[in-house]
């Protein structure tokens, strides 16, 4: 009875994301800007000397044009955004972009970027969050794009668990482990969020999502270093709380000090019940993962049912999730105050 209860309500918001995705066409947006790390990546990396690199098969085996860049089968995040928010396609990465493409948006996440400047060092090249707030500040400056255009566009931001699975949970290559306690490194990302997040507002972001963690604990990669490979990795988990806490609350602040500040929080640690939307398999990767390492092996076997897993390699997400998060963010049933959708009509 609940699990039947669960999809019908799912399927309620799904149908409520769709009308409002046609009320918002009729409230065209005129561009979306994308920040963030490799769960908004869609090819940045590329052409960087970095391990942080997907643009190889099974990486896009679901997606129409292969593998883009993109760390996951399929669609990402903001690909599911931009068509829900009535895009024609997706928002193209910065990299390789004509200064002109500023006037639509572009994509400047970076798989490994962190808020931190030395998060993923380890992987090699990266683009931090202060990284791509300049290359956006750049684009719009060669464009040109007028300062209430940008006013109206929509923004999106998904950053920070590098900061953690590539910097504070790796002692043996960072410090940070022990320069700070929990609620000490929440707070110093945080100081350094908000900064960032003036910087974008001064540049003319209004309609702003900032994307919470999610249970970094869960994902294979900690199960198996943190979790002794028995399940989700509680510290992990307990030290994304307070991240999460601080940024809900910095969401607040803009809201109420800064004019025509419209910023949404989206809860990705709360999460929904999965099992009752087809998932199930939550603690493995669906790609082949050669030991010791977290991305997919290169024109390895993958599983059969990529709609019933939720990792598609060790840390990084399926399309059929990505769907889900996507749909659920912009019919609000993961954000607040705001819907997506109704920051695309404000």
């Amino acid at each position: 009875m609940a699990k039947g209860m669960f999809k019908a309500l799912f399927w309620v918001f799904a149908a409520t994301a769709f009308a409002m995705a046609e009320v918002a066409r009729g409230h065209k947006l005129p561009c979306y800007f994308v920040f963030g790390d490799s769960a908004f990546d869609n090819g940045n990396n590329n052409n960087l000397k970095t391990l942080a690199k997907v643009n190889y098969s099974p990486y896009g085996i679901g997606f129409p044009r292969g593998a883009t860049g993109r760390f996951s089968d399929g669609h990402n995040i903001p690909d599911f955004i931009a068509k829900l928010a009535g895009f024609s396609d997706s928002i193209p990465p910065f990299t390789g972009a004509s200064p002109k493409q500023a006037h639509i948006g572009l994509n400047y996440a970076s798989g490994g970027g962190g808020i931190r400047e030395e998060t993923s060092q380890h992987l090699g090249e990266r683009i931090s969050f202060k990284k791509q707030i300049k290359n956006h500040q750049k684009m719009i400056k060669r464009a040109n794009v007028s300062p209430e255009k940008l006013k109206k566009c929509l923004y999106t931001i998904n950053i920070g668990s590098n900061d953690y699975l590539n910097n504070y949970f790796m002692p043996a290559q960072y410090t940070t482990n022990q320069m700070f306690t929990y609620d000490q490194y929440a707070d110093s990302l945080i100081r350094r969020y908000r900064t960032y997040l003036k910087k974008l507002y001064a540049l003319g972001a209004r309609k702003v999502a900032v994307f919470g963690l999610s249970k970094l604990g869960c994902t294979p990669r900690m199960i198996a270093s943190h979790g002794s490979g028995l399940g989700c990795a509680t510290e992990v988990n307990k030290a994304v709380v307070p991240f999460n806490e601080n940024l809900k609350a910095l969401v607040k602040e803009f809201n109420r000090h800064y004019p025509n500040a419209k910023f949404t929080f989206v809860d990705l640690f709360s999460g929904q019940n999965l099992a009752a939307l087809g998932f199930r398999v939550a603690d493995k990767s669906c790609c082949t993962v050669e030991p010791g390492q977290e991305l997919c092996a290169a024109n390895k076997p993958v599983c059969k049912l990529r709609t019933q897993y939720v990792f598609w390699d060790k840390v990084h997400s399926t399309e059929a999730i990505n769907n889900v998060v996507a749909n659920a963010a912009f019919a609000g049933l993961n954000a607040f105050p705001y819907s997506i959708a109704l920051l695309a009509m404000l």
